[in-house]
């Protein structure tokens, strides 16, 4: 993410020149540690997950002391990282980590690179040795800001005390504007152990940073002449226009021209599921309805999507029959993959505002736009092929059953985490999002043991809020030990296991794509000859685990206790609850496009191709 792109104009500190300090902030003497904590308290800060260690730990003393900055000890940096991007997701607010040098550090590589591919504002901070052994080969270094530059938006080393403030007010600044992302900020030991002067606000200099919010006019009507004169458009929502804030106006926007809306996983929520002009979330495992609507349509108006691969399929079968609007705030992300008839760079709240006031100026010249035929088709689509599951023959329980009654149970405004797999996409069909920043997942990077951290830093951050994590087996062995992280700070995050005893996605493809040939998909200590997981295996046993960590621990088997263990976990709220769901583990996602294909073959089921007929091709 270049430094160059454009900005959402978030109300921190403007840049100005270094030398250009406020004449009436008052000045004090500090260690840069004290300096680095008085920061994150200016710029409003209030949760900091961490792990101290050598090189940070100048920083961790003024830590103890600080009345306005809650310090949260994880029990891996990888957990600390995934927390500040879920506290961020959930909260609006930039997420802070921090950690030592060396191996703390790139632990942080994986949450740092998945937060930069779901434009997340965190900012890292970690240990660096002293400055003068930087470049030795010194015990515990590593050149951070090397090995995160392509994952960064942007990063610094510190190695002067009096830079810490400044270097602070401008990470915050950046990562929280333009298309937000992380942010990294290495201090060298000695750094923080000199000596300096604090003052606030301090000058910030950011030379080429010069964020550009407002659209420009000559597109805007542009593009809402195409809306007005289309037959067939698709209004194709991505989790920009819930980073930009902009859910109230889409919704204006969308029953203004009375189009079609598609939301991309990261933009569950941005529009209510419940919503008459909604068709579903698009994409490899999206609903049958919202795929079609983009390849069937005239006109895709592309509100902070990026047009990635697991919304395309094969890239050149994509819409063959589409114009593109594409809006975005990143202006590289525009004419990347697919070539924009009309392109928008600018912050997606302004876009809709702005594309609002000129469709309603099309209206008022007489031209609206006529889409009946082209519900009828829709609605035709959606009635014939709707996201839905059968129940296992045997009588166990069903996947996609229990994460949908997990959704119609938990209270209204509910916060849902999600892992990475099969449990993923049925979260993402059979819970209903009706309000933005409700659904966190890790879309981009697809990582494994998301969901537990990124839980716990939304609970963090929203603890008014219930957050139920839905997590696979294979997820929750990765990071399941910050629960005793929320055990102990109470931070009492609900967690359902779907326990299919295997790598559920991976073992899908086998299925589809390797002729049932299950190596090592399997994830208890055997297996059986036809490939299942081993019947009556717990290892481990999710519920000894999860109480040996302080848990409320509870393992759910037969269908007709479902609702009662729901039930039970929801009036838990004094320490975290699990819930190992031991469910089918031959349930697969459906709809799905298989991979490098086009978007032409949606399956809606196994052997089952949805029928279009030859009308529509037109």
């Amino acid at each position: 993410m270049p430094m160059t792109e454009q900005a959402t104009g978030a109300q921190h500190p403007q840049p100005r020149a270094r030398n250009g300090g406020p004449s009436s902030a008052s000045v004090e003497h500090l260690t840069g540690a004290q300096s680095l904590i008085r920061s994150l308290e200016e710029v409003g800060a209030d949760t900091v997950f961490g792990l101290p260690g050598g090189c940070i730990l100048p920083a961790y003393d003024p830590l103890m002391d600080s009345t306005r900055v809650r310090h949260i000890l994880v029990r891996h940096e990888q957990g600390a990282g995934h927390a500040a991007t879920g506290y961020a997701q959930a909260t609006g607010k930039v997420g802070v980590c921090m950690v030592t040098s060396g191996p703390g550090a790139t632990n942080l590589v994986t949450p740092i690179a998945d937060a930069a591919m779901d434009s997340v504002p965190m900012v890292a901070i970690t240990g660096q040795v002293a400055s003068a052994a930087i470049g030795t080969d010194a015990f515990q270094e590593a050149d951070i800001c090397g090995i995160t530059m392509p994952i960064t938006k942007h990063n610094f080393l510190v190695t002067r005390a009096e830079d810490i403030a400044h270097t602070i007010a401008e990470a915050f600044h950046i990562a929280s504007t333009g298309r937000p992302g992380p942010v990294l900020v290495d201090i060298a030991k000695d750094a923080l152990q000199a000596k300096t002067t604090f003052s606030w606000p301090p000058s910030m200099d950011l030379p080429g940073y010069r964020p550009v919010t407002k659209p420009h006019a000559k597109q805007i009507r542009e593009a809402a002449k195409l809306i007005t004169q289309a037959k067939r458009p698709v209004l194709y929502v991505g989790g920009g226009v819930m980073k930009a804030g902009a859910t109230a106006e889409l919704k204006v926007l969308a029953e203004l021209t009375g189009a079609p809306v598609t939301t991309t996983l990261m933009a569950l929520g941005s529009f209510p599921d419940s919503h008459p002009l909604h068709v579903g979330m698009p994409g490899m495992h999206g609903s049958v309805t919202a795929v079609t609507a983009l390849q069937k349509a005239d006109l895709i108006v592309a509100l902070g999507a990026r047009f990635d691969d697991r919304v395309t399929g094969k890239l050149d079968s994509f819409a063959p029959y589409a114009k593109i609007v594409h809006a975005d705030i990143d202006p590289a992300e525009i004419g990347k993959n697919r070539a924009a008839d009309v392109p928008i760079v600018g912050d997606a709240r302004e876009v809709v505002a702005d594309l609002v006031q000129a469709v309603q100026a099309e209206h008022t010249d007489g031209n609206t736009g006529d889409y009946e035929a082209w519900w009828k088709d829709l609605n035709r689509w959606r009635e014939t092929y709707p996201v839905g599951y059968d129940l296992p023959e045997d009588g166990s329980l069903s996947p996609q059953q229990v994460i949908e009654r997990i959704g119609e149970l938990a209270p209204e405004g509910t916060i849902f985490a999600a892992g990475v797999g099969q449990h993923q996409m049925w979260a993402s069909h059979f819970i209903k999002y009706e309000q933005p920043s409700t659904w966190l997942n890790s879309g981009g990077a697809g990582t494994m043991g998301y969901a537990v951290p990124a839980a716990m830093g939304a609970k963090a951050g929203m603890p008014d809020r219930a957050v139920w994590a839905i997590d696979g087996d294979g997820c929750f062995q990765m990071t399941n030990q910050e629960l005793t992280t929320c055990a102990l700070n109470n931070i009492p995050i609900k967690v359902a296991i779907i326990n299919n005893g295997a790598l559920g996605m991976v073992r899908q493809w086998q299925t589809l794509f390797y002729n049932q040939r299950y190596s090592n998909t399997v994830l208890h200590s055997g297996a059986d000859t036809d490939g299942a997981p081993a019947k009556g295996t717990r290892v481990p046993d999710f519920v000894k685990l999860s109480e040996a960590m302080g848990c409320h621990a509870i393992r759910c088997e037969d269908p007709a206790d479902l609702d009662k263990v729901i039930a039970e976990a929801n009036a838990v709220n004094d320490r975290p609850v699990v819930i190992d769901f031991i469910v089918h583990e031959d349930a697969m996602v459906w709809p799905m496009v298989a991979a490098g294909t086009s978007n032409d073959e949606v399956m809606a089921a196994r052997g089952v191709r949805p029928d279009f007929g030859d009308n529509e091709d037109d």
